[in-house]
């Protein structure tokens, strides 16, 4: 049998996160031996303690080497990776819980900070899933979790052809929303009820082929001849003015 690979987990809000929501199970926490006992400290230890969590007091050079993004805050931990996903498996969990869908699919998000950013914005947007390409752009990296701030522990992340997956969306009766200059203006759409926004990539935008099967094409209206926002800045934009369209309604 595979041994499973573990996750790294690296900085105190995301390794607080990953304690606080138990999504998965945390095995061990290396923490700097210097680190001053703050209140996010005092949590962590407090958490471990209680669940029986290995921790291992380590020089922050130690640390240095082994973290992965570089920024560790004094705090590196191993845990269980999360729970994979397929489009259909989301689906069907939505709909149990009779709910409206509400997803994104995001087409070549290389630059990590882009991709855990729009988690974060999902999961305070509440937004179901986000579904990424395969084989292209990043997955579930340690900076990817670590800039989500508990993001990818709630928000389900389908790793998926968005063809593939946009054809299993059209099917449920889901409108479908892309992002790109030129289209109508986001808030003079309708966005209550059953909403998936494609996203295109972030130097390329939105490829000819996902525009075509959409049902809108959306932009934000700039000034002073800027034209373009960086893609977890229009997702972030995108999520809440369909939050503020259903708090009118």
């Amino acid at each position: 049998m595979k041994k499973q690979k573990l996750d790294q987990l690296e900085g105190r809000n995301v390794v607080i996160e990953a304690l606080r929501r138990q999504k998965r199970k945390v095995w061990s926490i290396h923490l700097d031996s210097r680190a001053k006992k703050d209140a996010k400290i005092s949590e962590i230890l407090h958490i471990a303690s209680k669940r029986k969590i290995k921790i291992q007091r380590v020089s922050r050079q130690e640390l240095d080497k082994m973290s992965k993004t570089g920024v560790h805050n004094g705090v590196i931990a191993t845990a269980d990776p999360l729970k994979t996903w397929s489009t259909t498996e989301l689906l069907d969990q939505i709909y149990k819980k009779q709910e409206f869908p509400f997803l994104i699919l995001a087409d070549e998000l290389n630059y990590e900070h882009n991709l855990g950013a729009i988690l974060r914005s999902s999961m305070g947007a509440g937004v179901h899933g986000v579904i990424v390409p395969h084989v292209r752009g990043k997955g579930l990296t340690p900076v990817v979790q670590r800039v989500s701030m508990g993001g990818s522990e709630e928000v389900p992340l389908v790793r998926e052809g968005l063809s593939n997956a946009l054809k299993h969306i059209r099917k449920a009766g889901i409108t479908v929303i892309g992002a790109d200059m030129g289209g109508t203006p986001i808030w003079d759409l309708p966005l209550t009820g059953a909403v998936a926004f494609v996203l295109g990539g972030e130097s390329k935008g939105l490829s000819p082929t996902l525009r075509r099967k959409c049902d809108y094409i959306a932009s934000v209206p700039l000034a002073r001849g800027l034209d373009s926002l960086n893609v977890s800045v229009a997702a972030g934009i995108f999520l809440f003015e369909k939050i503020r369209q259903e708090a009118a309604e």
